[in-house]
């Protein structure tokens, strides 16, 4: 009986033991896009601190905040340009259900996108004052008014599924960086709160991004007027949205989300100072500088840098290789001396959109 007894328990320790190891073999793994890198090992090394209650850097889950830039930080922005430059250059000088009605200060802008793609022409200034962001803004919003936040979500993923300029099996509205979408996956599982804050518009960004189950509730960006349907000329504040009521866009713009209207936008939507910030150019620093300016928090900010010509559109229009690498140290200087922690897409990144897709050049 003792015998038996003792072969019972053997047989259950040496099931425990399985499942524990099976249990090991099973861990979630990280990163898998990734190049060991500086950059990882301090985003690794600055989660393990803020998420550990012993640590005197402890940070609530509620406050893990955490803001994206979209294009350049997780999106390409070079099919030839950014994503939202490219549909309207479709939706004002191709789309045959606009092309013709599209009002000419609006065929103008998109004539520069083109002109800019193909030829190198310089993009011109809204006004002394602005430059060609604000043009763009304007312009997109009369491209766009009157759609219904429906069409105008069908309009985008319908563009998103054209084959990306420049790349072989990928599509534009699918060109995600995969080492980026391991960062989210990474925070999300350490309970932080990711926003993506960009200077294209919210429900461009919004359409992008379901394709990542992305929130979005978390959302900012460029925003224009909705209006219901049926409101007419009378003001919201006067109208009561019925049940037979649908909002579309207007053609008048709100808000365009670069630099310090980012800083601003945190404020207002997400009211709490982020603890990590992502980004790719000068148009992020006021978001980043923002995060770094957290009393309450320790924070951190990483900016990347698109330093890849060979699996990316890294180069300007006619950039060769010494005033391309000239570049690349200067911004490599810039970010470091602002105390951002720097992302080499060439270095740190193992693919970018997937061994499957190659860089080739560009078609018009």
């Amino acid at each position: 009986m003792k015998k038996k007894i003792n072969t019972v328990v053997v047989s259950v320790m040496m099931c425990l033991s399985m499942v524990s190891c099976g249990e090991n073999k099973t861990e979630k793994t990280y990163f898998t896009n990734w190049n060991e890198c500086t950059s990882l090992t301090t985003l690794k090394e600055f989660v393990a601190d803020v998420t550990d209650e012993k640590s005197k850097n402890f940070i609530p889950v509620e406050d893990r905040i955490a803001t994206f830039d979209m294009d350049g930080t997780f999106v390409g922005e070079l099919m030839p340009s950014y994503f939202e430059y490219n549909i309207l250059e479709y939706r004002v000088l191709e789309d045959p259900t606009y092309k013709d009605i599209a009002p000419d200060d609006v065929k103008e802008t998109a004539q520069n996108i083109r002109d800019f793609v193909r030829e190198g022409t310089a993009l011109p200034r809204y006004n002394d004052e602005y430059g060609f962001d604000l043009k763009h803004a304007y312009a997109a919003a009369k491209a766009y008014s009157g759609m219904t936040l429906e069409e105008f979500d069908t309009y985008v993923k319908d563009y998103g599924e054209k084959p990306a300029n420049g790349f072989t099996n990928l599509k534009c509205g699918h060109a995600f960086y995969k080492p980026m979408l391991d960062v989210f996956e990474y925070l999300n599982d350490n309970q932080f709160t990711n926003y993506v804050v960009s200077g294209s518009d919210r429900f461009i960004c919004r359409a992008l991004v379901d394709a990542i189950d992305f929130d979005p509730a978390h959302v900012i960006g460029m925003d224009v007027v909705l209006e219901s349907d049926n409101q007419g000329e009378t003001d919201g504040v006067n109208y009561t949205y019925t049940k037979n009521d649908t909002l579309k866009r207007t053609d008048e713009l709100i808000i365009k989300n670069l630099k310090t209207n980012k800083v601003k936008q945190i404020a207002q939507e997400i009211g709490k100072t982020p603890v990590l910030s992502f980004g790719n150019s000068g148009g992020d620093s006021a978001m980043h500088n923002y995060c770094l300016q957290n009393e309450k928090y320790k924070s951190a900010a990483f900016m990347l840098v698109a330093d890849d010509d060979e699996r990316d559109h890294a180069k300007k229009r006619g950039e060769d290789d010494a005033a391309f690498q000239a570049r690349i140290a200067k911004l490599n200087s810039d970010w470091t001396n602002n105390q951002y922690n720097v992302i080499s897409m060439k270095n740190d990144f193992a693919t970018i959109y997937g061994k499957d897709v190659q860089k080739v050049d560009f078609t018009f």
